[in-house]
């Protein structure tokens, strides 16, 4: 399976650039390698907070129905 890349021209603030530069030379990797870490690394972040989200929102309706634990939600799935 071969990687297909698009190229696309970004701005950033001189110091944001810099220390993107600086990173990169410290880690021996290209200025667009750390740029792809970083946007996975947020992506990453937010599919974590999306999850917390959903998970809240199902133990908060558990609760609402007296779910507090798995033998709770065995009799519940039992009726």
């Amino acid at each position: 399976m071969t990687a297909t890349t698009i190229k696309k021209t970004i701005s950033l603030p001189e110091k944001l650039a810099r220390e993107a530069e600086m990173i990169a030379e410290e880690e021996g990797k290209t200025l667009s390698a750390v740029i792809q870490d970083a946007l996975r690394i947020t992506r990453k972040e937010r599919l974590k907070k999306e999850f917390y989200q959903i998970q809240g929102y199902w133990s908060h309706k558990a609760k609402e129905k007296g779910i507090l634990t798995e033998k709770d939600l065995e009799k519940y799935l039992k009726k």
